[in-house]
């Protein structure tokens, strides 16, 4: 009896204890021990509790230790519970620590949380990098266009990195100065002599205001010379005046060419009317003839005058003698 009570006390124990190390990372807390940390078994315990991996403070909590940074376990659990990367921010802070660069795990968390990589930050304000800007056309006064590419040099600003603009205004703010630059030039010439005076241009606007990043440098990689844009644009001006006139003289044709056709419609009016009054003629001479207004030698000589007209008409070769008045030809 006593041997079975002794067993059962034994699956009792090993029960118990095996519940114990399955609940509580005891590794976890004899590593912390002999690094030096000191994390009660009750924090542990907590952490299980509130569902947070232990080996994702605890661990980030030694190194930050053994890199003489004075980091609390409540807060690195605070930023895991909030969604951020302790091992980066702990990683963030040794490195930052290392360089002589004051930052905060304030900061630091706060760098994270807002979805900027806290680590590559540091090591950019350590070792800058270089930003390649794609090829900047712009136009020179003379018209001359010339295609330019910059690298830029930047350092990241971590007080700036929270609500600082990113890499593509930098981009954006160095191709607008290129282009004003190039712009002002009287001449082409001046900018392929001169090409640093775009980057001293360019760097006098304060291109990094408002950004998470402080420019070191702008360097002028090439400058090509491309299309005379200001001889294209005065042939297409040239093309379009062009064009213009020839549409404006077409009109004037088009004018000229309706009013030759009007002038042709009443020319045929009037000799309509000619006709219509040629017509009139022989019942106006019948008419005087019976009223007795004229006589029949009157009327003969009439004709002897027109038959004269006539026949002097065809020896001069102007045609046809024209059919005399009262005739069946004339009429007609």
């Amino acid at each position: 009896m006593e041997i079975l009570f002794t067993l059962f006390l034994i699956f009792v124990a090993v029960l118990v204890l095996s519940v114990f190390f399955s609940f509580v990372p005891v590794g976890l807390w004899i590593a912390a021990a002999a690094a030096g940390v000191r994390v009660g078994l009750g924090t542990l315990i907590g952490m299980r509790l509130r569902r947070v991996p232990a080996a994702r403070v605890i661990n980030p909590l030694i190194k930050a230790f053994k890199a003489g940074l004075d980091v609390s376990s409540d807060k690195l659990e605070a930023h895991y519970l909030a969604g951020g990367n302790v091992d980066r921010v702990v990683n963030a802070l040794i490195a930052a620590h290392r360089a002589g660069i004051d930052l905060s795990f304030e900061r630091a968390a706060a760098i994270d949380l807002a979805g900027r990589d806290v680590l590559q930050a540091v090591q950019m304000s350590v070792n800058p990098r270089v930003i390649e800007t794609p090829v900047v056309a712009g136009v020179a006064k003379d018209g001359i266009e010339l295609k330019a590419k910059a690298r830029v040099t930047v350092r990241a600003n971590i007080d700036r990195l929270v609500g600082g603009a990113g890499e593509d205004t930098i981009i954006a703010r160095v191709g607008e100065g290129i282009v004003t630059t190039i712009g002002s030039a009287d001449n082409h010439k001046q900018v392929l002599e001169n090409p640093d005076s775009i980057s001293r241009t360019v760097l006098a606007k304060g291109l990094d205001a408002g950004t998470a990043f402080e420019i070191v440098s702008i360097d002028i990689a090439d400058v090509d010379v491309g299309n005379n844009i200001g001889a294209r644009l005065l042939a297409d001006q040239a093309e379009a005046e062009k064009r213009i006139a020839q549409a404006k003289a077409e009109e004037r044709r088009a004018m000229a060419v309706a009013a030759e056709q009007e002038m042709k419609a009443r020319v045929q009016e009037m000799r309509a009317k000619v006709v219509e009054a040629e017509a009139e003629v022989p019942h106006a001479l019948a008419q005087a003839l019976r009223e007795g207004k004229i006589g029949v030698m009157d009327w003969m000589y009439m004709q002897n005058i027109q038959a004269d007209t006539g026949m002097r008409r065809s020896i001069a070769g102007e045609g046809a003698p024209p059919p005399a008045p009262g005739t069946e030809e004339s009429g007609r």
